[in-house]
Order: structure tokens, then sequence, then C-alpha cells
């Protein structure tokens, strides 16, 4: 009697080392699921931001050649602009790859882009004092452009930031937290854009 008793209790003891295990397992395979699909919403918000800052990056040229044709315009405040549009440029492709990831890669991004944004800002500030520019049909088509997409970078910047949020939410959430270092590198925690006076602030476009 007592070894049938001894072997129900083994019984049991494997039964429920069993379901102990089924249900970490299957905790496990749902905590990466959704870390894979978090982060993919993260990489495609991320392609989404690096568009947008290659628009601006992009109408540069355009910009500097108009205001360049200005009798005595500042030569140096489209030099300054140039010379940003052109640290943005140099930025590695592995500091772009991976800042999502690396929170100083993030801030080498972000502080050239946000350099880029500053000297912007000063260039359209000094084309007040130059009526001919303020007149000029391409120089107006391009200030409209540069304002449109200086909204677009507040606006994926921040839907960026979400997206980080909803995987660093999930990925420090108990009990994915537990599972989420298993995976190497993987599912590392999501670098944020933050907050500062050149980012938050879209260069003043004042139409005549």
């Amino acid at each position: 009697m007592q070894q049938v008793q001894a072997q129900r209790r083994s019984s049991y003891a494997i039964w429920i080392a069993l379901v102990i295990g089924a249900i970490v397992v299957i905790s496990m395979i749902g905590s990466y699921n959704s870390l894979v699909a978090l982060s993919q919403g993260v990489d495609a918000q991320w392609g989404q931001v690096q568009n947008v800052y290659q628009r601006r990056a992009d109408l540069v040229p355009n910009l500097v050649a108009t205001v360049k044709g200005a009798a005595n315009f500042e030569k140096s405040t489209y030099i300054a602009v140039a010379q940003a549009r052109a640290s943005v440029g140099q930025l590695s492709p592995d500091v772009v790859k991976n800042a999502t990831n690396d929170p100083n890669a993030m801030a080498q991004y972000q502080k050239a882009q946000d350099n880029l944004g500053g000297a912007l800002s000063r260039l359209l500030v000094v084309v007040e004092n130059y009526p001919q520019l303020k007149a000029n049909e391409n120089f107006l088509t391009l200030q409209s452009q540069l304002e449109g997409t200086e909204n677009r970078i507040a606006v994926e910047r921040r839907r960026y930031n979400e997206a980080a949020q909803a995987f660093n939410t999930r990925r420090n959430t108990f009990p994915t937290v537990m599972y989420a270092g298993l995976f190497g590198q993987r599912f590392n925690s999501k670098s944020y854009f933050q907050a500062s006076n050149a980012a938050q602030t879209a260069p003043q476009v004042n139409f005549p």
C-alpha cells in the first residue's frame, strides 16, 4: 500500500512539474512573440523618422543656393547650415542602425539632427532682414516645404517614442522581464528621443 501511495505521489509530482513546465513555455512563447511584434513596430517607426529627416536634408542644398544669391547675405549663416547638414551625412551606418537600442548612438544621432534644425532656424531668422528673399518665389516654396517637414519630424519623433515606450513597458513587465535577457541583445530596451530646445521648436516661418 505504501509503495502504491509513493508511486501516486511521484506521478502527481511529475504531472505537476509537466504542467508548470508547460505554463512556463507557453508564457515564454507569448512574451517572445509580443516582443517581436513590438520591436518591429519600433523599427518601422524609426524608418519613418529617418525618412522625414532625410526629406529635410534634401531641402538644404536648394535652400542654401537660394540664399547665397542674395546680396550681402551673411555668409556664416548658410555655411553653418551646410556644415550641419554635412555632419548629419557623416553619421556612420552603425550609429543610425543601433540608435534604437543604444542610448549613446541615439544621443549622437539626435545631436547631429538638432544641430541642423538649429542652424536652419537661425537662417530663417536672418532672412527676415532680406526683403528680396522674402519675395523670392523659389525661397517661399522651400520655406513652406521646410515648415511642413519640421512638423512631420515632430509627429514622427513622438510616434517613435510612443512605440518605444510600448516595447519597453512590455519588456519590463512581469513575467516578460524574466525572459527578455535570455535572448541576448535582441530585446534590449529601446532608446528615446529626448526633449531639447532645438528638437521641440520648429523653425519660425513668417510669410510676408
